[in-house]
């Protein structure tokens, strides 16, 4: 394609907007989609773009973004009770996948040093398609979920001595792996673990006194590509820097803040990074070797299947979770194409081998994403699989909480003290960073952000919110909120402070429940008077009760006719009298009650 980086920029997010929607709409997903564009555009389609690795190398940042993203989930202490599933399952899966294969190649007349190589390539699973996939289908909390995203993040780990042993194999000069490369590595390691929490926090923390939202969007850009630029340099994976990062900041409380500012970057990233991995399939060789891709394709496949199905067993899953953990994880990489890159380098690997090796790789993770629906058809709904989970089995949404405080003000503060104290878990967002970093010294648990955004709802885990609750400062916000609340989450209730009468009869128009914010302190108040006054505490607190009752009647009656003033000003006069009548009414038999009381008797 003879055009500039524009035309080629519009060509692809062309693709990708057409592919998508259309895969989506027969139920074949996303991935299937960017695949399938990347085909139909690369230099075996309709040649849109010829030099499809330049591409990968640039769309190589949305799986770091994505290892971001997912560090924000993973807290020190969660990581701490996965290093069993990380270490032994991820340790197993990677050692027998690279022995059975490795002996398969061996058999095919491959060298010891490259049926090492190319089995402990072919072991490792692609971590943007899988996690891609378990997100799609809502599993990344699941059983199965869980233990193949530890599977893949000890393939992210192993991936970096896989590397260094290459230009050993091969017998290249000057390449061989030093101490001085080892304490290189470890030290970035322990630069980023040790001091990347307080002076990242530091940093958020200034950046946000500025109220600057695309400053903040370029800080996050920063330290996501600053913290995988800083590993590459060290000799580490970029991935495994961004998933540190993310991993740091997890507890933090510009935690849903940073999703929400990367989460847009990640999506269109990624999707590009999908497209140039189409771009690469080989479909020349697939036509000229049709059999033996097909061949190889279906032995990627059967192996990494049954491997991991045992190991899903092992690991105590259902017969269904063990399966679907096979039908996530049994492509290949994208990390392979890196791999034998540089063993053909280092004359490990040759041409057609290498070409053939790509295809197999490309294919296998084109079909993952359709042999899964072919699979999740054929299993059925999970909740009619006789080995599905028992019913008083942990729900891990009910681990979710189902309320959410906009604006931790002092109206928010005391909605958010009593359910402390009746350990209601709930999720706290506030807009001012002075706000966040006070209340966060006395053990509250709050977030940075503005709760008037989707993308931070969505970040904030909207869709598991039964009870939203706006306790916003200024009325405008609060409407803001409110209104893209019930966009967003229209079965949601929500209960919202209002400043006044005016203010309240806007928010029941979109069926929220308002809580005018000194009306109940008026009232108190109120009733203290009257008991000042010579009324007796109950006396006092019954007529306080029957005006509040009245109110509440009377703005429901009022917000009938709100648009119309003079009805509102003659609803409330006659209100008013009503009123009057009532507590004359109610002195009339307060009265008579005491002359009873004080008649003699007999």
């Amino acid at each position: 394609m003879h055009s500039g980086a524009l035309e080629l920029a519009l060509v692809l997010l062309l693709a990708a907007v057409i592919a998508v929607p259309v895969f989506k709409k027969f139920g074949l997903g996303a991935v299937l989609g960017y695949l399938a564009a990347g085909v139909v555009l690369g230099p075996d389609g309709l040649g849109f773009v010829q030099d499809a690795d330049r591409i990968l190398g640039a769309a190589e940042i949305g799986v770091v973004m994505l290892l971001f993203v997912i560090g924000l989930e993973l807290s020190p202490s969660r990581l701490k009770v996965m290093r069993r599933s990380v270490f032994g399952a991820g340790a197993a899966q990677v050692a027998l996948c690279a022995v059975v294969l490795g002996s398969l190649l061996l058999l095919d007349h491959f060298q010891w040093k490259s049926a090492l190589i190319v089995g402990i390539a072919l072991a490792l699973s692609s971590t943007a398609v899988g996690l891609q996939l378990l997100s799609e289908h809502k599993a990344l909390n699941t059983d199965y979920g869980r233990l193949g995203f530890a599977i893949l993040l000890f393939q992210d780990l192993i991936a970096i001595p896989l590397l260094a042993a290459i230009p050993l194999l091969g017998g290249a000069k000057n390449q061989t792996l030093h101490w001085s490369d080892v304490a290189v590595a470890l030290g970035a390691l322990a630069v980023v673990i040790l001091c990347g929490r307080p002076v990242l926090r530091r940093l958020f923390n200034i950046i946000a006194r500025t109220r600057s939202p695309e400053v903040f969007t370029a800080m996050a850009l920063l330290v996501v590509l600053g913290t995988a630029w800083f590993m590459q340099e060290a000799g580490l994976s970029p991935s495994l820097g961004a998933f540190l990062a993310g991993v740091l900041l997890s507890d933090s409380e510009f935690r849903h803040e940073l999703e929400s500012q990367i989460e847009p970057f990640k999506g269109l990233l990624l999707g590009l990074f999908f497209i140039a991995v189409g771009m690469g399939i080989d479909l020349d060789r697939v036509v000229a070797e049709p059999g033996l891709v097909a061949i190889g394709v279906a032995v990627l496949l059967v192996v990494k299947f049954g491997l991991l199905f045992a190991i899903g067993k092992v690991a105590k899953l259902s017969t269904r979770h063990a399966v679907m953990l096979g039908s996530v994880l049994w492509l290949g990489g994208e990390f392979a194409f890196v791999v034998f890159n540089e063993a053909q380098r280092v004359h490990l690997l040759g041409a057609a081998n290498h070409d053939r090796l790509v295809a197999v790789v490309g294919l296998s993770m084109a079909l993952t994403p359709l042999l899964m629906l072919a699979l999740l058809r054929l299993l059925g709904s999970e909740h009619k699989a006789g080995d599905a989970r028992p019913a008083d089995a942990v729900d891990t949404d009910d681990t979710q909480p189902k309320v959410l405080i906009a604006g931790m003000g002092r109206f928010g503060q005391v909605v958010a003290r009593l359910l402390t104290a009746q350990k209601i878990p709930f999720v706290a967002l506030e807009s001012n960073p002075d706000t966040v970093s006070d209340l966060r010294r006395f053990g509250n648990k709050l977030y940075y952000g503005d709760p008037t955004r989707p993308e931070m709802l969505r970040a904030s885990g909207g869709e598991h919110i039964r009870v939203f609750v706006i306790t916003l400062d200024d009325p405008e916000s609060n409407m803001r909120a409110t209104r893209l609340i019930r966009r967003m989450y229209p079965q949601a209730v929500v209960l919202a402070r209002a400043r006044n009468r005016q203010h309240a009869w806007r928010l029941m128009d979109m069926s929220a429940e308002p809580f005018r914010e000194v009306f109940g302190t008026s009232l108190e108040l109120s009733e203290r008077l009257l008991v000042a006054l010579g009324l007796s505490a109950d006396t006092a607190r019954n007529h306080v009760q029957r005006f509040r009752e009245h109110d509440e009647k009377l703005l429901r009656d009022q917000y009938l006719v709100y648009d119309d003033e003079a009805a509102v000003i003659q609803t409330s006069r006659d209100a008013r009298a009503d009123l009057m009548q009532l507590f004359e009414a109610d002195a009339g038999r307060d009265a008579d009650a005491a002359g009873d009381d004080n008649r003699p008797r007999g």
